[in-house]
């Protein structure tokens, strides 16, 4: 479903975006007024040069059973093309176009997610089961980068909180920790830090327990009405709409309740430009760009993209604003 309310500024289908084929990611950051240097990463090839074996494509999504969003009369879904390769993955590629390329190494089936910590009921969950058996919801939710574009996709998949509450958590659970999986012979930007952008692998994410707890946390098994693909995180992600792209953490195997705020990768590599709360927040720059807009991704190229002001908690303010009464945003960035 869409979760709105009559005030807030959520999109509509009118928004959702369309989609085609995306240039990579340096002549991304040009077009945005980044310099590769932004990047802070090597000169490199391609990851589709360096493991050729002649990728056969990614297969294709399979239909889920979806309640769909309530969706404005008279709209139709463009094709999904441009969501599906116009992607940061760094596990298959640091180019945009790179994840698309290499999806095919990751294999999704047999899958399972574990949870566990400090909870009363730990449990693995077959994650075919869970898109086996829908109907799963539809959501369709504003997708903000912190390199100052921005989407607006319908995921499909299931409340974040639904699977925290069948664990129990106990009274010392304040947070969540996700993780990846790490397999560089499926994830070949794993294979060394300098093909899969100078991180130290897996990719960790967390959260704390009220925003995990939050009814727009949610986690992702399909995109359009079909399984997820590769490059957009299969078989399981989180997507949290008000917070940078890089805090939704694709392909999880791991969610964990614990005690102490957990590492995050983005604040491991660089804390100085990324905090572990990562909340959109247009009145914070970047060290190295603005924030106060973004490039729409929607019809046409992403140079012709439409740029249009950055919203606090990227719209969804009213909704998830008092989870940070208090504090200072400047400081827990």
């Amino acid at each position: 479903m869409l979760i709105k309310s009559s005030s807030s500024p959520h999109p509509t289908e009118a928004d959702v975006t369309p989609e085609q084929v995306y240039r990579d990611r340096r002549l991304v950051l040009k077009g945005l007024g980044l310099g590769a240097a932004s990047l802070a990463l090597p000169a490199q090839a391609s990851l589709l040069d360096l493991f050729k074996d002649d990728a056969a494509p990614a297969p294709a999504g399979k239909p889920l059973k979806v309640s769909p969003a309530p969706r404005p009369e008279g709209l139709v879904l463009t094709p999904y093309d441009k969501a599906t390769s116009h992607n940061n993955f760094y596990e298959l590629g640091t180019g945009k176009g790179d994840p698309a390329r290499n999806a095919h190494y990751l294999k999704t089936e047999p899958w399972t997610l574990k949870v566990g910590g400090e909870v009363e009921r730990p449990f693995t969950l077959d994650v075919k089961d869970l898109v086996d058996k829908g109907p799963l919801e539809e959501r369709i939710y504003r997708l903000r980068c912190v390199e100052a574009w921005s989407m607006v996709l319908p995921w499909s998949g299931i409340s974040l909180a639904d699977i925290i509450k069948r664990a129990a958590p106990t009274s010392r659970a304040k947070f969540v920790a996700f993780e990846t999986l790490y397999d560089p012979e499926q994830l070949p930007g794993q294979a060394s830090r300098s093909l899969g952008g100078g991180i130290d692998y897996p990719y960790v994410e967390g959260l704390r327990i009220d925003e995990a707890m939050h009814p727009l946390a949610f986690l992702a098994v399909g995109l359009y009405g079909k399984t997820l693909p590769g490059q957009n995180g299969a078989p399981i992600r989180l997507v949290v709409p008000w917070k940078y792209g890089f805090k939704s953490i694709k392909s999880i195997v791991s969610i964990r309740l614990v005690e102490e705020m957990p590492p995050t990768t983005w604040n491991l590599l660089a804390p100085n430009e990324y905090g572990f709360y990562a909340n959109v927040n247009p009145q914070v720059d970047h060290p190295r760009w603005s924030q106060a807009s973004e490039r729409f991704i929607g019809e046409g190229g992403i140079f012709g993209a439409k740029r249009q002001p950055t919203l606090m908690f990227n719209g969804y303010g009213e909704e998830v604003a008092s989870l940070y009464q208090g504090m200072d945003l400047r400081k827990w960035y």
